[in-house]
């Protein structure tokens, strides 16, 4: 059976084990108190040391997940070694400084070259931290490869700069379209925003969301392309416009929440707003408080309207890409996620991390990752250790670990 045509009915799915195809569901084994105890150890390193244990929390959290995470029987595990891990935080940690410096001390044209460095060297960090993470991935004792070239990575990188050349373009036409602007009475100068200037605006948002699809969407079929277990290579089958339309659908849901938010707000509020509005006026100092107070709440409300759209588009970006990728011809893979189920758990956890006050971070990490998880199927062509003795004799080669270590920056992952 060719694995490129996934099934259609269920009789085809039922003919698997049959026809040498074997269903097995991906499995997680861990719980949100083990985790707990690994969060909260990170968490209050973390605070001791002002951040700097940071590469060891993460090395620990990967640890934990990969080491419970079930594919076909067997565990993934993380390899990386911790020296590499703690060179590359000091490394980013550094530019971090050295460019908060150059902007609180005014040093326009040094931000300016990190702004510029950075944006050309994005690209190269990027393939950097896929290199290292297929690296330091094994199943089966099997190293994941990222063998796509710097050519082949900045190629697939040409929106970074389509974004930074339509910022440009938008902020010189803006200035071209301005109108003279209009002197105050304190002698300070306003522009004028005019439609023409609206819809300059518009077309260079527009243009920039579309770029940064095309970037995900440039990124994720490149690593599964150039990924590789053994010598077989991963199989790619979504188009750029399944990517526009899971985007076109979050700002359907993020306008809906919005909508829905916002009924409930003024049903709370209303008849307050005159009673508010006239205390305001004998506020005095006050004031300045309840600004503060009104920006913190618009925050928030931003963030309880963009929560169901932001869980919806991780839901069905992840139920794309796992219906539509596999290895080669000896392996596919199939999601049953639902994207309300996911939205629901999400909104609940966010509920229960606020009345705990954070502490229930961890089991809501590990139940959104539960749930995404063993929604999917892995469907191996022969049985497991087949393919995998097959898959080892492919990497006998020791190519990987050359392709792995051509990057000074694999450190970032």
């Amino acid at each position: 059976m060719d694995l490129t045509t996934p099934p259609g009915d269920s009789q085809v799915s039922s003919s698997f084990t049959s026809q040498g195809i074997e269903p097995h569901g991906l499995v997680f084994t861990g719980s949100g108190g083990e985790y707990f105890r690994v969060w909260i150890v990170n968490v209050l390193l973390g605070i001791l040391t002002l951040g700097l244990y940071t590469p060891w929390a993460r090395r620990r959290t990967a640890q934990y997940f990969y080491s419970h995470t079930l594919v076909a029987g067997s565990p993934l595990e993380f390899t990386a070694q911790q020296r590499r891990m703690v060179f590359g935080f000091i490394v980013l940690l550094g530019l971090t400084v050295a460019y908060q410096i150059a902007v609180r001390t005014g040093q326009d044209a040094t931000v300016g070259l990190f702004l510029i460095g950075g944006a050309a060297l994005a690209p190269l960090i990027w393939g950097s931290a896929m290199r290292f993470r297929l690296a330091n991935t094994r199943w089966k004792g099997l190293r994941l490869q990222f063998t796509a070239n710097w050519r082949e990575v900045y190629k697939a990188s040409w929106p970074v700069f389509a974004i930074a050349l339509i910022g440009l373009a938008v902020f010189f036409g803006l200035q071209a379209l301005a109108p003279q602007a209009a002197l105050q009475a304190s002698g300070r100068k306003l522009p004028q925003v005019t439609p023409p200037m609206w819809g300059l605006l518009a077309v260079g948002l527009v243009l920039m969301v579309l770029c940064f699809i095309r970037l995900e969407y440039n990124y994720r079929s490149l690593l599964v392309l150039r990924s590789r277990i053994g010598n077989e290579p991963g199989r790619w089958k979504p188009e750029y416009m399944d990517f526009v339309k899971v985007w076109l659908a979050t700002v359907a849901v993020f306008l809906l929440s919005s909508a829905v938010l916002g009924a409930i707000i003024g049903a709370v509020l209303k008849g307050s707003w005159a009673l508010l509005a006239a205390s305001t006026q004998r506020m005095g100092l006050w004031l300045f408080v309840f600004i503060v107070l009104g920006f913190i709440l618009f925050f928030v409300v931003f963030l309880l309207a963009s929560a169901p759209a932001r869980a919806f588009r991780e839901a069905r970006m992840f139920q794309l890409m796992w219906n539509n990728i596999g290895v080669s011809h000896m392996a596919r893979f199939k999601c049953d996620l639902r994207a309300g189920r996911y939205v629901g758990l999400r909104l609940k956890n966010m509920l229960l991390t606020v009345i705990t006050l954070g502490f229930y971070r961890p089991f809501a990490r590990v139940s959104e990752y539960r749930m995404k998880l063993e929604s999917v199927t892995l469907h191996i062509k022969g049985g497991v250790d087949q393919v995998a003795g097959r898959l080892e004799r492919q990497q006998q080669g020791g190519v990987g670990d050359a392709l792995a270590d051509a990057a000074g920056l694999d450190l970032i992952g």
